[in-house]
């Protein structure tokens, strides 16, 4: 139990005393990639697509096969024949045809000379192998826009905190005063409490941002697949605009999305054509080459010494195959293609307004918060000139203790609500580059 005992201490001091991982964005969308089970899921597609094309292939490669049957036979079959054929006239004779024992050993060959079927079916896998790389720079993208409102969320929270930190910093120099003012006969000991009230108060919300920023963090680990017991940290970073509004959206046509929805549109006229491919007559060649053995013996060991014949056999065939009528099926399949090929162009008209709409959204978005931005960074400052002369008049007994908590929370709450559309500001940054295809480029930002 000692032994055990030690040993968990021990490795709760390997646990809790982790060095915390310094954790930039682009590191965080590294780290995503490598370990997150969608971008190795996406990384198996591409290998499935491979191995598609491979399993097409084989269809026009050569197929050699080797087939052996025995076969014991106690009953022959008898065939009743003219008395003639043995020299006894009027009579009817039954003759057994066939040995006990026959064994075939046969090797074949078949190689498809013409089948359209196939050749289609090679073009598309090719088209598939390269859905399964768009799909995988979709999932990609994907990974990058989830992580970066991630890693967002988490400098909101730690702001939250410094915003809270900062706020009971004023409270305490708020009580301070008080305290002296209290101590020199110049203020009530109501008003003393009601600032230790409201620093109590201030501490329990930090407190509750605390478990913000842990959950907030534990978040990001999840969406990046790293362990949770690593401890991580952000560099010194400031919500700062870095992308400025741009009206121009440039072409769509590289958008991941359009990409992949045009490459499913071509999936599915590559499956029309496989229908259509039923039309066409197929032509393959064969081969067979084998030991036919028959005998009253077990032919496998025995020769003509012992009673078992053996001879070799060989034939070489064409086989066609022409469709003439199958009731129509081929059509209604051909039909059916065809209508869902038309689906798919509904949809990627409808994905390209979309894309618009995205991109108008987000310039609006990054607009208006700037406005926010500059709003809020002038209420701050408007706030702790209010809270600053609030607490010079309430020494000279021009304000009350109301006006200066009530300036404290003005403060907190301009603070916050600066940080929210500094966040809000970046989400909408995410949204842009999102829009304008460009969500890799988060990858290099430092």
């Amino acid at each position: 139990m000692k032994k055990f005992a030690i040993s968990l201490l021990f490795a709760g001091t390997l646990v809790f005393g982790q060095e915390a991982k310094m954790l930039t964005l682009p590191e965080a969308i590294s780290y995503a990639l490598q370990n997150k089970a969608d971008a190795e899921k996406a990384r198996l597609d591409i290998r499935r697509g491979e191995a598609q094309i491979a399993e097409v292939k084989s269809s026009a490669y050569p197929n050699i096969s080797f087939g052996s049957n025995t076969a014991y036979n106690p009953l022959l079959q008898e065939s009743v024949l003219p008395g003639e054929i043995f020299g006894a006239p009027g009579q009817q004779v039954k003759v057994a045809f066939g040995q006990k024992f026959t064994s075939s050993n046969m090797l074949q060959l078949t190689q498809v000379l013409f089948n359209q079927s196939v050749f289609t079916g090679l073009k598309a896998a090719k088209t598939t192998r390269e859905f399964y790389i768009i799909n995988a720079e979709l999932t990609e993208e994907q990974i990058i826009e989830r992580v970066a409102n991630a890693y967002f969320q988490v400098y909101q929270s730690e702001q939250m905190l410094a915003n809270a930190e900062n706020n009971l910093k004023i409270t305490n120099e708020t009580g301070k005063i008080i305290k002296g003012l209290f101590d020199a006969g110049l203020a009530r000991k109501i008003d003393f409490d009601r600032t230790e009230v409201a620093k109590n108060n201030i501490t329990s919300s930090k407190q509750q941002l605390e478990n913000a920023v842990e959950i907030s963090e534990n978040a990001l680990k999840f969406m990046i697949g790293m362990p949770m017991q690593q401890e991580i940290d952000l560099p010194a970073q400031t919500f700062d605009p870095s992308i400025l509004p741009d009206s121009d959206p440039g072409s769509f046509d590289e958008r991941t999305e359009l990409r992949l929805a045009n490459k499913q549109v071509e999936l599915l006229e590559w499956q029309k054509k496989a229908s259509e491919a039923e039309y066409y007559p197929t032509v393959a060649l064969s081969a067979n080459y084998g030991f036919l053995g028959q005998g009253n013996k077990f032919p496998w060991w025995n020769g003509e010494k012992n009673g078992v014949f053996w001879s070799d056999v060989a034939s070489i065939g064409l086989n066609i195959s022409v469709p003439i009528f199958n009731g129509f099926a081929t059509k209604s399949r051909i039909e059916l293609n065809q209508i869902e090929i038309e689906k798919a162009q509904a949809d990627l008209r409808e994905a390209k307004m979309g894309l618009e709409m995205e991109h108008k959204n987000a310039v609006t978005l990054l607009e208006n918060n700037m406005t926010t931005i500059n709003m809020q960074l002038s209420n701050v400052k408007l706030a702790e000139e209010v809270l600053a002369n609030t607490r010079s008049n309430y020494q000279y007994g021009l304000a009350t203790l109301n006006e200066i908590l009530d300036a404290e929370r003005a403060v907190t709450d301009a603070k916050n609500n600066l940080t929210r559309a500094q966040l809000d500001y970046k989400l909408a940054e995410i949204d842009l580059l999102k829009s304008q295809g460009k969500l890799k480029t988060l990858k290099e930002i430092n």
